[in-house]
């Protein structure tokens, strides 16, 4: 292929990149893969996990010459529609990792991909977590080159972008050469697409599944032969253009500061260095929803324990924060536990109620306990145009006796600056698995977690997915 475009010099990283991670950045792959599984667990419970199942029964044979395993059903499926189901279950509790550089929930999307994928291929677990790093890399080098204003205008960058992480990943576990690597992910811009405006429905968590198999779809297609042009990034047509917008120019340079590497440009030179899986971490959760509401939440429980107070000592709360952290929180009187997820205003309530904000707080019952929504009127929020990295979330919060105890936070509890210990991992683990597997069955699934990079295979632990039932 005689042109290198920036679709061209990806794929000769993604196929070339030695196999030779630093410890830091397995040690990173392996816990996000013990959160993902953890969440994709009571996330299989959920209607929209159940309602892609049941879709994709419909359209399998007896015997599939691919197939693998799939959280809570006891028959494997064929591999892109494994994909689908459990990148919904991952994202359905809103309750697994984000990643700065592509502004995306990034392990939802690329582990479902690349664990159907290595149950066809056997691969080992340390070959799947190479398989992860390389795709989280070049999610992350996309994600840099079209934002932020792809996200500030709209596109959900878990499915938008999440799908070239998840075709990357897989081409890199198929051995797929460079040209072939370059088809793939030129094809999934193809299939690259997903509105903010699903946000509080069942189909936000369908776009990780939607890209998970799209990414395995567009490389097995490139596998087959099937060829797509080279310009779909950065062309005329590309993605840099109609994903961005015709002042894509005129954006990148008011650009005031490169906020997680997000440039508006293709970084290339060189495409693996700095690492992002070191240089970035993730987002963590701590709560199970959207990440935007966490550093308000934390701060919230901060002020509560250190003056010991509680909800009805607390008379307002204003929340200074980045307009695009509330700009995902616009469900400010939620109907169901899907908007909740989406409502800052909602889990500070809870707070302010219980102390805590759990799975259990967001169900559609949950919602509309009157106990928790007489708080929702006590919370203000103050919108602050300026970039999130060097914008921190403030709370001041008014108390009847007249006092007022302020705080503030750059980051969440769970990212890089204040990072969980692993120990924190298995707690959220056990906690995801409480009333789903008894305990023979969850400790068979730690312990194959726990040794998933020395596994031969890592079907070890996706064989032990069918121990979920969900209920018809």
């Amino acid at each position: 292929m005689a042109e290198h475009t920036v679709t061209q010099i990806y794929a000769d990283w993604v196929a070339q990149a030695p196999a030779s991670w630093p410890a830091p950045a397995l040690e990173s792959a392996h816990r996000e893969l013990i959160d993902t599984v953890a969440v994709m667990l009571p996330g299989a419970l959920e209607p929209a996990t159940r309602n892609a199942l049941a879709t994709v029964k419909l359209w399998c044979g007896e015997q599939a010459r691919q197939a693998a395993h799939v959280i809570g059903h006891p028959q494997p499926l064929p591999l892109p529609w494994a994909a689908l189901v459990n990148g919904t279950a991952g994202h359905a509790l809103d309750y697994d990792d984000n990643f700065d550089p592509p502004k995306a929930h990034a392990s939802t999307v690329l582990f479902p991909a690349i664990l159907a994928q290595a149950d066809v291929l056997h691969s080992s677990g340390q070959q799947v977590l190479d398989a992860y790093i390389v795709g989280l890399q070049i999610m992350g080098r996309i994600g840099q080159g079209v934002n932020p204003t792809h996200r500030d205008r709209g596109w959900h960058a878990t499915a938008t972008v999440g799908v070239f992480g998840a075709a990357a990943a897989c081409a890199r576990l198929l051995r797929l050469d460079a040209t072939q690597t370059a088809h793939a992910l030129s094809l999934a811009s193809s299939m690259s697409s997903g509105f903010m405006s699903q946000f509080g429905t069942m189909t936000k968590p369908l776009h990780a599944g939607l890209a998970a198999m799209r990414g395995i779809m567009a490389a097995t297609l490139a596998q087959q032969g099937m060829q797509a042009g080279m310009h779909t990034l950065d062309g005329q047509h590309g993605m840099n253009t109609l994903m961005v917008g015709p002042d894509r120019e005129q954006l990148k340079a008011g650009l005031t500061g490169a906020e997680h590497g997000q440039t508006l440009s293709f970084n290339l030179q060189p495409v693996g260095e700095p690492l992002l899986i070191t240089r970035h971490g993730y987002r963590v959760k701590r709560f199970p929803n959207c990440g935007s509401a966490h550093r308000a939440m934390d701060l919230l429980l901060q002020i509560m324990q250190q003056q010991q107070l509680g909800g009805d000592d607390i008379v307002r709360i204003e929340v200074h924060a980045p307009a695009a952290n509330l700009n995902n929180l616009f469900h400010h009187r939620p109907q169901t536990g899907l908007q909740a997820k989406f409502s800052m205003h909602y889990a500070l309530a809870c707070l302010l109620e219980h102390g805590r904000a759990g799975l259990a707080d967001f169900t559609d019952a949950a919602v509309q306990r009157p106990e928790v929504l007489r708080h929702c009127d006590k919370i203000q929020l103050f919108p602050r145009h300026t970039l999130e990295s060097v914008t921190p979330t403030e709370l001041r919060v008014h108390c009847a006796d007249g006092s007022c105890h302020h705080a503030e936070t750059m980051m969440p509890k769970g990212s890089i600056q204040d990072p969980f210990p692993t120990s924190q991992y298995w707690q959220k683990f056990e906690e995801c698995c409480s009333g789903l597997l008894d305990a023979t069955q969850q400790q068979a699934l730690r312990q194959a977690l726990e040794h998933f990079p020395v596994l031969a295979h890592s079907s070890e632990v996706t064989s032990l997915f069918a121990d979920i039932s969900i209920p018809a």
